[in-house]
């Protein structure tokens, strides 16, 4: 696997249900937000203190993102292990440089530190590298693929960014 972005992982609370979409060439993504609590130890005091919340938008590719769509709930505690990307674009209306941080998703999962969960494997289909983001032009269903068609040549997704923010 090739990595684009910073290595990352986080632990931390969904602070929504996973939202599902498919690009127009069928490739499942799903989005969602991770809340992580931060915590410094105060020496004075003896004992740890809440330092803030970072909250973290993450997608995920594919068959990954269906597990994660059909697997987990908001409040969960999940481990992502990704990317960390950066995107940049301009407002169309403000004409404003604007900035985005997301972790790309490589694997994803209950965190079992304080709950338990059962697994069932399932049989791998196309699990190809994610490409571009085509959230922005992604449908909340599978669209009809001819048989015998698949992604694009190149293998990525179809569509591109937008200033529509994804939550």
């Amino acid at each position: 696997m090739t990595m684009n972005g910073t290595p990352i992982t986080i632990v931390g609370n969904l602070t929504d249900d996973p939202e599902l979409r498919f690009t127009p060439s069928g490739a499942a993504v799903a989005k969602f937000s991770v809340a992580v609590n931060r915590r410094q130890f105060d020496r004075q005091a003896n004992e740890w203190k809440e330092a803030g919340t970072d909250f973290h938008r993450v997608s995920v590719w594919r068959d990954l993102a269906e597990h994660v769509a059909g697997t987990l709930t908001k409040g969960m505690r999940v481990i992502v292990v990704g990317e960390l990307r950066q995107h940049s674009w301009t407002d169309e209306k403000t004409n404003e440089k604007r900035s985005a941080w997301e972790v790309t998703a490589n694997s994803c999962g209950p965190d079992l530190t304080f709950a338990t969960a059962t697994v069932t494997k399932t049989t791998r289909t196309n699990g190809s590298a994610p490409g571009d983001d085509a959230w922005s032009t992604a449908s909340r269903t599978r669209p009809a693929v001819p048989a015998g068609a698949g992604a694009p040549a190149n293998g990525q997704p179809q569509g591109g960014y937008s200033d529509e923010p994804p939550f």
